[in-house]
C-alpha cells in the first residue's frame, strides 16, 4: 500500500467514526487535497467504508470490519511485520513458512478465512470468510523444547482477556487450549514448534489463534460444539481491534513466558479444575479421573478413582455433565 494511503488509513482508524478535512490530512502528510481525495477513493475501491461529507471530510464507517494492518498498528504501542489475506490456506502454515524463511520474532499472519484451517490432533477448524479471526503469531521465545505448553496456555489467557476488554464477554479455557463460550467452543488456539535438528532447541513458535465472532453454517458435526461470540447479532468490536488487544496481552507475556505470569488466570478459568473428566488418547482406553490442579509446567494434575494422582502432559480431555 503506498505511503499515504497506508498513513490516510491510519489516520481514519485512530478516528474511526469522526470526520476529518481533506484539508486538514493533506496538512499533516503534506500533499494535496487533490491526492488525498485519490488515495480516499483507492481505499473505497479495496473496500474500505469511507463516507465524503461535504464541509466535514471524510469518516470511517464505525461499523465496517475489513481488516487492515493500519487498523491493527494504531492500536499498539509497537510495530510487529503484519501480513494479510483475504484468503489462505491455513495462517499457521504461511506463518511457519515464514519462520524458516528467516521472519523475525513477532510476525503476524491474518486472514478473513482459511480454507484448510486446521486444530490439534489433525483435526480442522471450519473458518469461513467473514466469520472469525484467524491469525497466527512467530515467537521466537528462549526456552525449552518442555516449556513449551506454557507458550499455548499464554495464548490462551491473552485472547480471553482481549476478548473480555473489548468485549465484556468472559470466556472459559478447557484444558490445554480450547476456549469455550458456556458449554460450547468458541475459539482455539494451535501451537506448532520449530526444532533444531541437532540441538532440539526450539529455534521458533507459531501460535494459532482461531475465533468464531458470528455465525456461519456449521458442518453437522459441530452441532451443539462449537458457538460464537455474537451469534446472529452485529459484533461490538471489530476484528482490528480484537487483533491488536490479542498482541498486546501476547507480547506482555511473551517478555518473560518462564515468569507465569498468566498462569493464576488459566487456572482461574479453567472449566476442568473440580471436575470429572474423561481422559482419551495416549494410546490407552479412555480413563476418568477428577481435574485437581494445572502444574507450573502446564500439566493437569489428575486424580483417579483409586487415589493416585497423575500429571497429564498431552492427550485431551472431555468433562463429564455435572450429576
Amino acid at each position: 500500500m503506498p505511503a499515504a494511503k497506508q498513513t490516510i488509513l491510519r489516520l481514519l482508524e485512530q478516528s474511526r467514526g469522526v470526520s476529518l478535512s481533506g484539508e486538514q490530512i493533506a496538512q499533516e502528510l503534506n500533499i494535496s487535497r487533490a491526492a488525498v481525495w485519490k488515495a480516499v477513493n483507492q481505499l473505497k475501491k479495496e473496500g474500505y467504508r469511507i463516507e465524503a461529507v461535504q464541509n466535514r471530510g471524510y469518516r470511517l464507517d464505525p461499523d465496517s470490519d475489513l481488516l487492515s494492518a493500519e487498523g491493527i498498528r494504531s492500536r499498539l504501542p509497537f510495530n510487529l511485520p503484519l501480513f494479510l489475506e483475504q484468503s489462505l490456506p491455513s495462517t499457521n502454515q504461511a506463518a511457519k513458512k515464514l519462520a524458516i524463511e528467516g521472519a523475525a520474532h513477532g510476525t503476524t499472519v491474518l486472514a478473513s478465512g482459511q480454507t484448510e484451517g486446521r486444530g490439534r490432533l489433525g483435526r480442522t477448524f471450519f473458518s469461513p470468510v467473514g466469520a472469525g479471526l484467524y491469525m497466527s503469531v512467530l515467537l521466537r521465545p528462549e526456552i525449552g523444547s518442555a516449556d513449551a505448553v506454557l507458550v499455548t496456555i499464554a495464548a490462551a489467557v491473552a485472547v480471553c482477556l482481549a476478548v473480555e476488554e473489548t468485549t465484556g464477554i468472559q470466556l472459559g479455557i478447557k484444558w490445554v487450549n480450547d476456549l469455550l463460550l458456556g458449554k460450547k467452543k468458541a475459539g482455539g488456539i494451535l501451537t506448532e514448534g520449530i526444532t533444531a535438528f541437532e540441538s532440539g532447541a526450539v529455534e521458533a513458535v507459531v501460535v494459532g489463534v482461531g475465533l468464531n465472532l458470528t455465525d456461519a453454517p456449521f458442518p453437522s458435526e459441530l452441532d451443539g460444539i462449537a458457538c460464537s461470540l455474537f451469534g446472529s447479532g452485529r459484533p461490538c468490536v471489530t476484528r482490528n481491534e480484537l487483533a491488536a488487544a490479542i498482541l498486546r496481552h501476547l507480547f506482555f507475556f511473551a517478555e518473560d513466558f518462564p515468569a507465569r505470569l498468566y498462569l493464576d488466570e488459566y487456572r482461574r478459568r479453567s472449566t476442568a479444575l473440580g471436575r470429572q473428566i474423561e481422559i482419551c488418547g495416549q494410546g490407552v482406553p479412555p480413563r476418568t479421573a477428577r481435574a485437581v490442579s494445572v502444574a507450573d509446567d502446564g500439566g493437569l494434575t489428575v486424580r483417579y478413582p483409586d487415589g493416585r494422582e497423575e500429571t497429564l502432559r498431552w492427550g485431551e480431555i472431555s468433562i463429564r455433565p455435572l450429576a
